[in-house]
């Protein structure tokens, strides 16, 4: 299987991973923030966007797909599900990964008795369950989730709309799967053995993954800086583009990452 990537820009290699249910088009209103600092290269997930689906829907089966199509010693960004797929690909393959940055994402994102910060396992559950039964309404359902609280939230979840459709929809499979690595991963035992810095950035308002847990991520982490994005939902990049695009390149400066030839761009 072959994902979809779109690479623009100049300069070190940046890798932007994109959350469930959605596509690479979610990144192109920090496009242009970026591409005057990076090569930017953008991912499709399989059964996202414009990348095919072909059954293999385990969380290193993802990982695998995107590094096959990324430059190696690339920075990373994820967001969400995507940022589940950016530390796992840095664990796994420890010298392909430079930086790391995860955007309102976490190493588990189901609550348990010692890790308070997530979701509830039962909201997960219901996605499951209503996914089955009605696929956009569950869709339109979550990309609401991902603004509630957020200033301008009404045109933040008009973007989000509008992105979705765009790319197209996602693959059934796909979202199946993407659900079933939100609700089973649980990297917070290995996050101790990262080989890179690594930068959470946190939506303040986001009701998904609280700010507070990436204050308990980056306990977990050997190097880690933790910026929390004012006012912000699910979607900081989307509320806050400059804020995010400012704490990105500040991170992402001080890592020294070198351009690297991508034959697949």
């Amino acid at each position: 299987m072959t994902l979809y990537t779109q690479t623009s820009g100049s300069g070190p290699d940046l890798v932007l991973i994109h959350g469930w249910g959605l596509h690479s088009g979610i990144w192109d209103g920090l496009l242009p923030l970026l591409e005057p600092h990076y090569r930017v290269i953008r991912v499709d997930l399989p059964g996202h966007g414009r990348s095919p689906w072909d059954g293999a829907g385990t969380l290193d089966d993802m990982v695998r797909a995107v590094l096959a199509v990324v430059p190696e010693r690339a920075s990373w960004a994820g967001w969400s599900l995507g940022g589940l797929v950016a530390l796992r690909a840095a664990l796994l393959q420890p010298a392909s990964v430079a930086a790391l940055a995860l955007i309102a994402s976490s190493p588990c994102f189901t609550r348990k008795p010692d890790w308070q910060s997530a979701m509830l396992p039962e909201l997960l559950e219901t996605f499951a369950a209503d996914l089955e039964q009605d696929y956009q309404r569950t869709l339109n359902r979550f990309l609401a989730l991902q603004v509630r609280g957020a200033v301008q939230a009404t045109e933040a979840l008009k973007s989000l709309r509008a992105t979705l459709h765009a790319g197209g929809p996602p693959q059934l499979a796909g979202l199946r799967a993407g659900l079933d690595v939100l609700r089973s991963t649980d990297l917070r035992g290995e996050a101790a053995l990262l080989q890179c810095p690594a930068l959470l950035l946190m939506g303040e308002r986001d009701t998904l993954v609280p700010c507070s847990a990436g204050q308990a991520a980056a306990r977990l982490f050997p190097d880690a800086q933790l910026t929390v994005v004012d006012a912000a939902g699910h979607a900081p990049f989307i509320s806050a583009p400059d804020s995010v695009a400012n704490t990105l390149h500040s991170f992402l400066k001080d890592t020294h990452t070198s351009p690297v030839s991508n034959p697949h761009a």
